[in-house]
């Protein structure tokens, strides 16, 4: 199927992602599609746990 795929073509794509989107949205647009692809695999995986984060500590203790 991408096995026609060239250079240019690929150059293209980008370039109108580019004008689309704007260069200061492509790395959330990016992070949110790693985390899409991460919790499908994690679905297909059977992996029903959900992840979360521990509660970062801030040096203040209740006293």
């Amino acid at each position: 199927m991408f096995g026609s795929l060239g250079v240019p073509e690929l150059l293209l794509i980008l370039l109108i992602v580019i004008i689309i989107f704007g260069a200061g949205k492509l790395p959330q647009l990016g992070k949110g599609m790693g985390e899409g692809i991460r919790n499908f695999r994690d679905s297909l995986k059977g992996d029903q746990t959900p992840k979360s984060n521990p509660p970062k500590d801030d040096g203040s203790k209740d006293r």
